[in-house]
C-alpha cells in the first residue's frame, strides 16, 4: 500500500473516486482503511437489524461478491490515476469487515453481544490487516491490480472470521 494519502482526485473519475475511497472515507486523514472498515461495520448493523439471519447471510455474501468484483474493477481504473495500491482506496475495508461479520450471522445470542461480536470481528480483521501475517503479506505483496488488493483483505477477513467464531463459540460455554 503506498503511503502517500495526498491525491488529486480531480484527474481520476469521479464515480471511481467515490467508489474506491468508500465515499471519501479513504481520503480523510489518520486512519482511512479504519474509517471504511467502520462505515462497513455500520451497513452491517443496519443489514442485522431489519433482516432475519438467512437473508442477513444471503446479503452478506452478496455484498462480498459484489464488493469483490466492483473493487477489482475500479482498483484497477484508480492504480492508472494514483499509482499502485494507493492509499485513499479502501474499498477492500468494508470487504474484510463484511467477511469477519459472517461468523455473526445467525448468532441469536443478545444485541450487546452481536455488537460485541461483530466489533471483537472487526478489531480482529484490522489487526490481521495491518500486521498481514499467514500469507497476507505475500499477497499484498505478489499479487497485482484490483485482485490483489482485494485479495488480501479477504484472507485477512477470513482469519477474523475464524477467530471470531472461536469466541462466538466460546461465549457459548460461559
Amino acid at each position: 500500500m503506498s503511503n502517500n494519502n495526498t491525491k488529486d482526485i480531480h484527474i481520476a473519475p469521479m464515480m471511481h473516486v467515490a467508489i474506491s475511497t468508500c465515499l471519501g472515507t479513504g481520503l480523510l486523514p489518520g486512519a482511512p482503511g479504519t474509517y471504511a472498515g467502520l462505515l462497513g461495520l455500520i451497513i452491517w448493523w443496519v443489514l442485522w437489524w431489519v433482516l432475519p439471519p438467512v437473508w442477513l447471510f444471503i446479503a452478506t455474501i452478496a455484498l462480498l461478491v459484489s464488493t469483490t468484483l466492483v473493487g477489482i474493477w475500479t482498483t484497477n481504473v484508480m492504480e492508472r490515476y494514483w499509482g499502485r495500491d494507493p492509499r485513499a482506496v479502501v474499498i477492500d475495508e468494508p470487504l474484510g469487515t463484511w467477511m469477519a461479520c459472517l461468523a455473526v450471522c445467525f448468532f441469536d445470542g443478545p444485541v450487546w453481544q452481536m455488537f460485541l461480536l461483530s466489533t471483537v470481528g472487526f478489531v480482529f480483521f484490522r489487526i490481521i490487516d495491518i500486521t498481514k501475517p499467514l500469507g497476507c503479506r505475500w499477497v499484498d505483496n505478489n499479487v497485482d491490480g484490483g485482485w490483489g488488493c482485494m485479495a488480501d483483505d479477504l484472507l485477512a477477513g477470513f482469519y477474523a472470521m475464524l477467530l471470531t467464531l472461536i469466541v462466538r463459540f466460546g461465549l457459548s460455554y460461559i
